[in-house]
């Protein structure tokens, strides 16, 4: 109890678990008493983050029911609450799916000791070594053989000669590889950090860093998958970047499409073993955006599983089924709103001759050119280079110093013009609304407006700040009345056409939001207009669908699946997948609406531009002095070549990845040495979220997947900040405020699990610490708010989304988005 005198309102009638819940609730919220029919959102005032306090309170106490908050949306109020409880209607008939099977529940292989993990990492290192080699040596004699030649025309020749045994080297290593030290995958465990483990660590490696991932969507990537052993019908389309690794075990039916940002692996992590199992998808299936399958499940002939939806282990969609939701379960929503079109073998053929002709005579002599001119240029001559006795001196270092300023200064705008001007042309020949065959000219010009206009770099330079307004609306986005926060988009924003998307005025969008402009069957596409209504708020890891049944002043949650069927959602919020409403906001997110409007916006929103102003400056300044240093490392190398020959080359590959981690190690220790990320609630216009923005984008993120699933992960996860135990797996986790993140020992993470200690909703900014126990394991996808506590052996099944202040008990298992916790023998609770 707090020090004021907490009480409920009591009745002679009233059952004692109103008054123990109510109870309860006044001691979580800090009120007086609780009535019975006050609504917990509405007339007490409580937030998610409350309740989410609540339902752990109550789940202690052995004499009550369990309490997710899914109930408590559905039931807000105490007695409704308590009568769905009495009459069974939350959790054993909250779901329309079969029972889940549970995650294998065979005891786990004895723990690994410490001299396998060191043994591990020496194996990984020397592979990394041996890889960095062997492209040396690659390198080094394609370039003197192109230096060779006489003229330009014979320098170009001999640059795609080169640029197509290089890619055929490295497209075809993944494939021997497997093939060698694999051969087929079967259903197996492999612990982690075992010799076993060392194998698949390096062929799933190999898999999902060959260039052939950039053939996706193309007829060229089903061949890709079916030399890597898996079984693939005709007609499949196959749109995800995400390399499956046990590629024996996936089966595709005849006229299948997977669409982009889907995960298909056909292993998973669990409790310190990898375990492969089989994924099957029928004849005619769609598996669309942002969806997981985990092993064990299958999709039946004609079956479809909606956007934002996961299959979990045991899961099986019917023959002609359409499945939703994570986990899936039945629904009649559409989900292949696309009539097929003609698209044979031949086009199929001609589209993949025409693609690899394009990336041999045209981008790779391009980058061999580019590499060319710093490497054997720079040397003049193949004989010089067996002359030259010394390093090149500090006048070559001044001339790069300048060659690498100029260069990243006229860069910036020369992107800027060229998405602003070429992809305007080319939209003049895609029509809004019709459907094209796939591998066609129109289906070229398509993938060429969404390869142009989508920029990492840029929109992550760009986001959280009033410039990203400018910079989408450039582009092509509909941004004709939008109402400047200075956040209106996060840092991460995507589409399939900027000149299809229209975003309402006064709307916010957190981070990852996913424009879904383009429907696809295996023989067709049609690009349709997306229209996000006005005074919107979208969380974080949205896919919005072209269909979406959203309108004006709508909360949509992180993770939620935008519906695409039913009515037009006006003035509420929504959350979860399948989605189901709840309030639109509470009292907590208006704390700062004073700043949010006349004086004290446009003071605030001075403040911020400036503050992000010189944000953006230091960005870019990291980003020219990574790469001023990146070409220096190579110039010197090349300067010794002559004396050393190509060890020189593979020592420079080799330094490479150590000095950018500890590039950007430093970089990050410098943005947050004045100011650590630690618990916060402010509103955007305050200076410590600005410095929190300037956390976020300063330093570079991407190399740190090169880090995966090896021992090293964890090693620099605690030079950036985090409390990580010994011997963490983390097979592709991405952590957003490193400080503020507690691992326990023997922990296992997989792929695709982000840990945010964040929020932000509309103009209020949250964070709040996340603790993990040791031995704790997440599932593939799994998603974890701010402010949890997860206790030791805790499991987060595949998609899972862990809301905000939730405390999840020790050897738990939670599942379902929102988690819940699940049932013993499988299945949610």
């Amino acid at each position: 109890m707090t020090g004021q005198q907490l009480k409920a309102v009591e009745t002679a009638a009233v059952p004692d678990t109103e008054v123990a819940l109510a109870g309860l609730l006044a001691d979580v919220a800090k009120l007086d008493q609780v009535p019975f029919d006050s609504h917990f959102f509405n007339d007490l005032g409580a937030d998610s983050l409350v309740m989410a306090h609540f339902c752990a309170r109550v789940r202690k106490r052995p004499d009550l029911p369990s309490v997710s908050m899914r109930d408590i949306y559905r039931y807000p109020t105490i007695s409704a609450l308590v009568a769905a409880l009495a009459g069974g209607t939350p959790q054993d008939t909250d779901l329309g799916a079969p029972p889940i099977t549970a995650l294998d529940t065979r005891p786990p292989a004895e723990p690994i000791g410490r001299p396998h993990f060191v043994l591990c990492g020496v194996l990984q290192a020397l592979c990394y070594l041996g890889y960095a080699s062997l492209v040396a040596v690659i390198t080094t004699r394609g370039y003197e053989w192109i230096a060779g030649g006489k003229s330009v025309l014979a320098s170009y020749a001999r640059s795609v000669v080169f640029g197509a045994v290089l890619l055929v080297v490295l497209c075809a290593l993944p494939i021997v590889m497997k093939w060698l030290l694999i051969g087929r995958w079967k259903p197996q465990r492999i612990r982690i950090w075992s010799l076993p483990y060392v194998r698949f660590w390096l062929v799933r490696t190999l898999v999902r860093s060959s260039p052939a991932r950039l053939f996706a969507g193309s007829p060229l990537y089903p061949l890709y998958l079916r030399a890597l052993g898996a079984r693939v019908g005709r007609g499949v389309t196959y749109l995800s970047r995400s390399v499956p690794v046990c590629t024996d075990l996936l089966t595709i039916g005849d006229n299948t499409v997977v669409r982009k940002d889907s995960l298909i692996s056909c292993y998973h992590a669990h409790d310190g073993v990898i375990e492969t199992g089989p994924v099957t998808l029928g004849r005619d299936a769609v598996v669309s955006e942002a969806t997981v399958l985990d092993i064990g499940t299958r999709l039946g002939d004609g079956s479809q599983l909606g956007h934002a939806s996961s299959l979990h282990t045991g899961q099986q969609v019917p023959d002609g089924a359409r499945w939703h939701g994570s986990p899936g379960e039945p629904t009649d929503a559409e989900f292949q709103p696309l009539e097929a079109a003609r698209c044979g073998t031949l086009r199929r053929a001609v589209h993949g001759v025409l693609l690899l002709l394009v990336l041999v005579t045209v981008y790779v002599p391009l980058a061999v050119g580019c590499l060319d001119v710093l490497l054997s240029r720079v040397l003049a001559s193949n004989a010089t280079l067996r002359e030259q006795t010394s390093a090149i001196g500090w006048n070559y270092y001044g001339d790069l110093f300048v060659v690498t300023v100029v260069g990243f200064a006229l860069a910036l705008p020369a992107a800027l013009v060229l998405m602003a001007t070429v992809p305007r042309l080319l939209a003049r020949f895609v029509t809004l609304g019709r459907t094209y065959p796939l591998y066609g000219f129109h289906h070229g010009v398509h993938r060429a407006i969404l390869l142009l206009t989508n920029s990492r770099f840029l929109t992550r330079l760009f986001g959280d700040s009033s410039a990203i307004v400018y910079y989408l609306r450039w582009i092509g986005y509909d941004l004709r009345h939008v109402e400047q926060s200075g956040s209106n988009f996060g840092t991460g924003v995507k589409h399939e056409s900027p000149f299809a998307s229209k975003v309402g005025s006064g709307t916010m969008v957190a981070d990852g939001l996913s424009l879904m402009n383009a429907d696809y069957s295996s023989t067709s596409f049609r690009v349709s207009r997306i229209e996000i209504g006005a005074h919107n708020f979208l969380g974080n890891r949205i896919s919005y669908p072209a269909r979406g049944r959203t309108g004006d002043n709508c909360l949509l949650a992180t993770k939620v699946m935008v519906p695409v069927d039913g009515p037009v959602r006006h003035d509420v919020g929504l959350l979860g997948s399948p989605s189901f409403e709840i309030p639109r906001s509470v009292v907590r997110d208006s704390t700062f609406d004073e700043v949010a409007g006349g004086d004290g916006l446009r003071r605030g929103l001075a403040g911020k531009n400036r503050h992000n102003a010189a944000t953006v400056a230091w960005t870019l300044f990291v980003a020219w002095l990574y790469l001023f240093c990146v070409a220096a490392l190579y110039s010197t190398a090349a300067s010794l070549y002559a004396r050393w020959g190509t060890t020189t080359v593979a020592l420079a590959n080799a330094l490479a990845l150590p000095f950018t981690v500890f590039y950007f190690v430093v970089v990050e220790r410098i943005v947050a040495v004045r100011h650590r990320p630690g618990p916060l609630f402010c509103s955007i216009y305050d200076r410590r979220f600005w410095q929190r923005e300037r956390y976020w984008k300063v330093p570079a993120e991407t190399y740190l997947q090169v880090l995966n699933g090896t021992p090293f992960k964890g090693f620099v996860w605690r030079m950036l900040g985090a409390d990580v135990g010994t011997r963490l797996f983390d097979d592709g986790c991405h952590l957003t405020d490193r400080w503020m993140v507690r691992i326990g020992d023997n922990c296992t993470i997989n792929a695709g699990t982000v840990i945010q200690c964040h929020s932000q909703e509309d103009g209020a900014f949250k964070s709040d610490r996340v603790e993990i126990g040791s031995g704790c394991t997440f599932s593939v996808g799994a998603y974890v708010h701010y402010g949890v506590r997860i206790g030791d052996g805790a499991v987060l099944a595949t998609d899972s989304f862990l809301m905000k202040g939730e405390v999840v008990p020790e050897r738990a298992r939670w599942a379902g988005n929102p988690a819940r916790p699940a049932l013993e023998g499988g299945g949610e609770a």
